[in-house]
This record gives structure tokens, C-alpha cells and sequence, in this order.
């Protein structure tokens, strides 16, 4: 496909992403400071704003899903995306590795740092109640993760912890998830001086 046959960027597209990217964001911040996460909440997803990302975005910005999802309808791929998981370590494609040649596979999930766990889990929260916008609920992460496991090459270490706080969630609702992810994960760590291995 030539770039000429890619929809334009416009003015009002390129409105509409900055809002839904900026919303996102400030959400995710908001949810890893409650657990305190303040350095990643305020890092949080700061390539959308790249060009790379943030032309890609508003060419394909729909504003009902993320833009990744229609590029990737359009061209097989997205552009976007391979720039993001590159660059945010919150995405467990981040800790996708090649494997040395003999092994019989070409690639292995490694294991997370349960400190971008924990913001994979706030990013999940955050995109689900931007895109569903009234529709969330705080079942909402726990089955988007459950529709889309089946294609999901995460450690199983990564995914377990992660499911773990996605039922916690929806089971307890969203003030007793945040503050089990704070009081049991976050804060012993940091509180102990292993926040360097956490």
C-alpha cells in the first residue's frame, strides 16, 4: 500500500487523538500514583506524542478504538504500535526476545518486573474505561484480558500476576484493588529497599 492510499491526517482527527491519548494518560497517571508508581505514572506512554506515533494516531483515529486496531486492519501491520511496545516496558510485547538459533522456537516471553505489571494493569483500566467510556465496568480489564489471552505470548509468570490483580478487581472493585496493589505489592518493596529488583 503507497502512502497515497493511506487516509489523510486532519485537523480534526489529529484534535480527537490528542484528547483520547491525553485522557488515557492522565488517567494511568492518576491510577499509578494511587498505588505509587509516581516516576512510570508520569513517564506513562509520553511516545504517543512522538511523531512516530502521535501522525500514525490521528491518521487512523477513529475515536471508538485505538488507532492500531484500524491501522492494522488497513496495511496488516501497524507502524504505531511497533515504535510503542519498543519504547514502554509496561507492555509485556517489551520482554519479547529472540531465541539462539537450535532451540526449535524463535522467541521467548521473559518474565516482567512486577513494577511494569502493576502499570500494565493501570494501563488496562485506563483503556477500557476510555473506549467503553459508560459501558465500563471494573469487569472490563478482566474479560478484554480473557478474550484476547488465546493470542497473548506473556510469560505465564507475567500473566498469572496479572490476572490475578484483574479478578482482585473485579471481584472487589476498583478502591480495594488499587489499594491491595499498593499495600501488598508496591509499597513492601519499596519500603524494604527493593525497589531497584522490583
Amino acid at each position: 500500500m503507497s502512502e497515497q492510499e493511506l487516509p489523510p491526517v486532519t485537523w480534526e482527527n489529529l484534535k480527537g487523538h490528542l484528547a483520547t491519548i491525553t485522557k488515557h494518560k492522565m488517567l494511568v497517571m492518576q491510577l499509578c500514583f494511587r498505588v505509587g508508581l509516581y516516576s512510570q505514572g508520569l513517564r506513562h506512554d509520553l511516545s504517543k506524542y512522538t511523531p512516530a506515533e502521535l501522525v500514525v494516531g490521528a491518521r487512523f483515529y477513529q475515536g471508538t478504538r485505538s488507532p492500531n486496531a484500524a491501522e492494522r486492519d488497513l496495511r496488516g501491520f501497524t507502524e504505531a504500535w511497533l515504535h510503542h511496545k519498543g519504547r514502554n516496558r509496561h507492555h509485556f510485547e517489551y520482554w519479547i526476545d529472540i531465541i539462539p538459533e537450535g532451540s526449535g522456537k524463535w522467541s521467548v516471553a521473559a518474565p516482567m518486573p512486577m513494577r511494569y505489571i502493576v502499570e500494565m494493569f493501570c494501563d488496562r483500566i485506563a483503556a477500557c474505561k476510555v473506549y467503553q467510556g459508560e459501558a465500563y465496568t471494573d469487569a472490563s480489564p478482566l474479560e478484554y484480558f480473557r478474550r484476547n489471552r488465546r493470542n497473548t505470548r506473556m510469560h505465564p509468570d507475567t500473566m498469572a500476576a496479572l490476572e490475578g490483580m484483574l479478578e482482585y478487581l473485579a471481584e472487589n472493585g476498583e478502591e480495594r484493588a488499587l489499594a491491595a496493589v499498593r499495600d501488598q505489592i508496591v509499597g513492601p518493596r519499596w519500603c524494604f529497599g527493593e525497589f531497584a529488583r522490583f
